[in-house]
Parts: C-alpha cells; sequence; structure tokens
C-alpha cells in the first residue's frame, strides 16, 4: 500500500475547505479553482468540425430531412442516442428515428451489414453516428454510394485514416483544439446538441429547451463508461446526479432506480455504474439495445417501470451466465500457470463463452491478475472470433493492438477502442498466433513496473473523523470515479467478529486500538482463501460510507484489502 501525495497543498486558497478534503483534491492533482463545478466552467465547446455538422443539421431541420441516429450497444451508446433523439425531436426535427447494430449478428458500429440494412428499410437524407463512427471507413463509404449524407460524432481514438463523412466531430481527431479529450460518446452528443440549441435560436430567434435537461443521460453514459472524470467531465457528472436525486429525469431511470433499490436522495456516481448502467448494459449484452434505448426514450412512467422490471431479470440472467464463465476462466487459467513470468497478458477462448459477456469477465480477470487481457467468443461469421479487451495503467490497449496490427499485417480483421478497453476480430485459427503477438506487443511496449499492483490510500483517519459526519462530507466532495478516485483510508483494528455471507460476503465487526470504536466492516471480494482468519488484528483499506438499510443509517468500513497483523 502506498499513499498518495498531496501535491500543493500549501496554495492558500485551500484554506477555504476543510483540511480533509483539501488534502483529498491536492493528492488528486487538483487545483483550487477545479473545484468549482458550475455549469458555466465546461469547456468551449471548440470541437474540430462542429460548425460544419451545425450547417448540416440547419439544412435538415430547414427541409425536414429524414433522420437515423445510429449508435452503439453499450449503455454510453445508448444514453447518447437517446440524448440525441430527444433533443432532434424537440428542437423542430420531424423525420427522426434510430438503429443500433446487433451485437451478435451486426457487430461494433456502423458496419456495411448495418448500412445495408437501413437501405432495405428504405435509408435516410442523414445518418448521425453516436459514440461510434471514427473506425467505420467501410460503413461510412458505403452510405455516402447510397446517397446518405454521414454526421459521425466519436470519442474513441482514430486510426491512421479518417472516415469519408460530411462531417466529424471527435475532440480525438487531429488538430482538434478542444480542451477535455476524455468526454463519452454521450459527453460529444451534449455538446453537439448544445450548439444546435444555440445556433437555431440565434436563426430562429425562439427559445428551444436547454440540452441540460438530458444531463441525467449524459451522467449515466458517462460513468457507464468509465472516461476519465476530468473537470469538464465533472461538472457533467455532478450536474446529471442532480436531476436524477431531484427525480427530474427520464421516467425509465427513476423506475431503474427503484428497482435497484437506490436512494435517489443519496445517489452517488458509484451508484451508475455498479447498478444503473449493469442493469441497461445487459439488455445489449443478452437481447438488443434497441429495448434499452426505447426504455429510455419512453415518456410513460408505468411502462417504464415494466420495462424496468424486465432490464433486471436480464441482469439476473446476465449475472448467471458470467459466474459459469469465470468458472471456466480459472479452470483454463490454470491450466497456463499464469505465474510464470512470461505471462504479460491473457489471451482466453472459450467455445461457449457468451459474446455479450466477454467484456466483463475481461474486466474481472484485470482487476484479479493486473495485467491486460482479451477474452474471445465465436463470432457470427463463420470461423471467426471476436475479443473484448481490458487493460491497467501503462498498457494503452488499443496502441497495443496497432503493434499488433503493424508487425503482423492481416492478423487482426478490425479493432477499435482506447486505453483501457477495446475490441477486435480475428480468424479462430489466428488465435495462437495473436496471442504470442500479444505478449510479444506488452514486453515490446510496457515497462516492467507496471504488474507491480498499487494499493493507494490517503492516509488514516483519526477516530474523531470516523464519523458519519466526515462520510457525507466525502460524498459531497465527489462526484467520484476513474481518474479522480475515491477516498480510501488505511488503518490497523481488533477484529471482534467475523462471518461469511452468501458465500462470498465477509461481514466484520471492527475496533480501534485500545478498544477506541466500534465500526462496522463489509468486504465484497475477500480472499477466501485466507479469510475468515483466525487473526485478532488487521491492517485494512477501506472506505468510509453510510449504509442505508431499512431506514436506518449506519456508518460502514467498506474494505478493498485487508491483512492480518501478529497479536
Amino acid at each position: 500500500m502506498r499513499q498518495r501525495p498531496s501535491v500543493g497543498l500549501d496554495d492558500r486558497r485551500w484554506q477555504a475547505y476543510p483540511e480533509l478534503i483539501a488534502r483529498l483534491y491536492a493528492a488528486r492533482a487538483l487545483r483550487p479553482e477545479e473545484v468549482e463545478l458550475a455549469l458555466r466552467h465546461l469547456a468551449a465547446p471548440d470541437l474540430r468540425g462542429l460548425a460544419t455538422a451545425l450547417d448540416l443539421l440547419e439544412q435538415a431541420r430547414a427541409q425536414q430531412w429524414r433522420i437515423i441516429v445510429c449508435g452503439d450497444f453499450d449503455a454510453d451508446g445508448a444514453t447518447a442516442t437517446a440524448l440525441l433523439v430527444l433533443a432532434l425531436r424537440a428542437y423542430g426535427y420531424e423525420r427522426v428515428d434510430f438503429r443500433v447494430p446487433n451485437r451478435f449478428t451486426m457487430g461494433y458500429g456502423l458496419s456495411r451489414t448495418l448500412v445495408e440494412a437501413i437501405i432495405a428499410q428504405g435509408g435516410c437524407d442523414l445518418l448521425i453516428t453516436v459514440d461510434n463512427g471514427i473506425a467505420s471507413l467501410e460503413g461510412v463509404a458505403c452510405a455516402r454510394a447510397a446517397g446518405m449524407r454521414v454526421l459521425v460524432t466519436d470519442h474513441h481514438l482514430p486510426g491512421a485514416c479518417l472516415p469519408e463523412a460530411d462531417a466529424i466531430v471527435n475532440p480525438n481527431q487531429p488538430d482538434c483544439p478542444f480542451a477535455s479529450k476524455h468526454l463519452a460518446g454521450v459527453g460529444v452528443a451534449f455538446y453537439l446538441v448544445a450548439a444546435l440549441r444555440t445556433r437555431l435560436q440565434n436563426r430562429l430567434a425562439q427559445p428551444y429547451p436547454s440540452p441540460t435537461r438530458w444531463l441525467d443521460l449524459v451522467a449515466l453514459g458517462t460513468v457507464a463508461d468509465v472516461v476519465s472524470l476530468d473537470r469538464n467531465n465533472r461538472i457533467l457528472v455532478e450536474h446529471g446526479l442532480r436531476r436524477l436525486r431531484s427525480g427530474a429525469c427520464r421516467p425509465g431511470l427513476s423506475a431503474l432506480m427503484r428497482v435497484a433499490g437506490l436512494l435517489r436522495e443519496r445517489l452517488q456516481a458509484s451508484d451508475l455504474g455498479f447498478h444503473l448502467a449493469p442493469r441497461l448494459n445487459a439488455v445489449g449484452r443478452l437481447e438488443d439495445m434497441r429495448l434499452g434505448i426505447e426504455f429510455l426514450l419512453e415518456e410513460s412512467s408505468a411502462a417504464a417501470m415494466a420495462m424496468a422490471e424486465e432490464l433486471d431479470l436480464l441482469n439476473k440472467e446476465r449475472r448467471d451466465i458470467e459466474a459459469g464463465m469465470q468458472a471456466q476462466a480459472q479452470a483454463a487459467l490454470a491450466r497456463l500457470e499464469l505465474g510464470r513470468p512470461t505471462q504479460a497478458a491473457i489471451s482466453l477462448y472459450e467455445r461457449n463463452f457468451h459474446a455479450g459477456v466477454i467484456g466483463i469477465l475481461a474486466g474481472r480477470l484485470k482487476e484479479r491478475y493486473h495485467r491486460p487481457v482479451v477474452v474471445f467468443a465465436d463470432a457470427e461469421e463463420a470461423g471467426e472470433v471476436k475479443g473484448s479487451a481490458r487493460s491497467i495503467p501503462g498498457a494503452h490497449m488499443r496502441d497495443l493492438l496497432a503493434w499488433i496490427d503493424a508487425q503482423s499485417p492481416g492478423l487482426i480483421l478490425r479493432f477499435g477502442g482506447h486505453a483501457m478497453a477495446a475490441g477486435l476480430s480475428l480468424r479462430r485459427a489466428a488465435l495462437p498466433q495473436f496471442e504470442e503477438q500479444l505478449q510479444a506487443a506488452v514486453k515490446a511496449s510496457c515497462p516492467p513496473a507496471i504488474f507491480d499492483r498499487v494499493l493507494w490510500h490517503d492516509g488514516a483517519l483519526t477516530l474523531a473523523q470516523m464519523t458519519k459526519a466526515t462520510a457525507r462530507l466525502l460524498e459531497q466532495a465527489g462526484p467520484w470515479g476513474a481518474g479522480m478516485p475515491e477516498p480510501r483510508f488505511v488503518g490497523e483494528f481488533m477484529v471482534l467478529e467475523q462471518r461469511l455471507l452468501q458465500e462470498r460476503f465477509l461481514k466484520m465487526t471492527l475496533s480501534g486500538e485500545n478498544d477506541n470504536g466500534v465500526f462496522d466492516a463489509i468486504w465484497f471480494q475477500p480472499d477466501l482463501s485466507c479469510w475468515p482468519t483466525t487473526a485478532a488484528r488487521v491492517r485494512v483499506l477501506y472506505a468510509l460510507e453510510i449504509n442505508h438499510f431499512r431506514g436506518r443509517e449506519q456508518l460502514q468500513l467498506r474494505i478493498d484489502a485487508a491483512e492480518a497483523l501478529p497479536d
């Protein structure tokens, strides 16, 4: 375990904040002026291609073009699609529909298959991608050859060539001056909508709904896509959370909070990532994300509740499938002798892996073994497999795939993504060669130090600080998430009681040294080979939080890691 350094804490402006909060912010390299999260501090909309995109959209409104929004089958893509459809309809566009590729039959993004399906259904005048399209060279070309105009909005890293679209809006395309490079797909859609509203109001001299009414969708998609919470994203997420807490949000999200058993008024960014996003993502993983987008568009509270219950059932099914795949994965990894120093990355394929769940499994294995992971399942195309990749800091996943593609042209059929996550397709027969190349790419590109797992903490709390008031202060200091890690503290405690719940969770009662205070603690992912332990003393890494249960509030330590101490 290693404590985060608080760089810049000597800045006098930190004196305006509680000492603990100032220390936490400084340890995350924030400057005092970056703490304020008012909407007026959002980065200016100087996105390359935005003016051209607005010209297209202005012409589309004047001539009432038929518009199809093409999204992605994850939560970021679904929220981005819903936001753009809602906004365009609210801004006077009368012929707006959406399409989303089926994960199992069409694959990711604006593929030729998806475009051909759109053409077969009558085509459109303007096709807008959200959360995809920057790598869809063939799909964009196919759409334009059929007479469609194409506007690409995306946030993924571009390849060597950009698609020949009529306009591209992506903060990560070359020479884009936009200040925040970490927007999710739904964040890019929000900026497009905000700029469109300004353009229409200036030209038509009439009011249109503020795009802030859809910040609940922006918050969910941003947190779900695990993009870095720089100041710009924290502003978007914070104001989206405010709408969700007040109930001024989409009926579907209100229903999903109730189904998940969340207290609306206490909603945190982590609740979006751990409770709402998985239920929405389950639709795209097991069924068709069109159902998820329709759920987000639904205006009836009663209908939204029925759909939320269906999403909840799908998520339970997804968890069951994942549990079975994890058992298979552990058996396969045992055969791979994972502990060997030559194993710089994990590449795993099983014939009966579910293609909709391989991304979750890759993420779980990445967390457990702290190295890049690619999990494959059979694709719809005969003889092909599709892979979902997750990585660790210091191992840029898309760059690793690009290295392999350069070393072995044609080995990877398709790929795209960003630093921490990517997708790809191979021929099944190429799996052994890919695994060799993946190991070589990691060894060639990544320093050995990245494999040393470091558990960061923010120091120790005094007994006087271990209160509900401190826990509430920590909540209010968020939003916390990727790039803005939730505070973790370290401490030594006496073990008064411990027991397993549901064969998975470890419930503990701890006290400070010399019987100073008694605290409830929960550990959701204990190492069951070592725990419960007979040790009387433990050192724990924990988050301080308030547990809400049956109308009661109880201070709780949520444990991330623990080690037994000698008596």
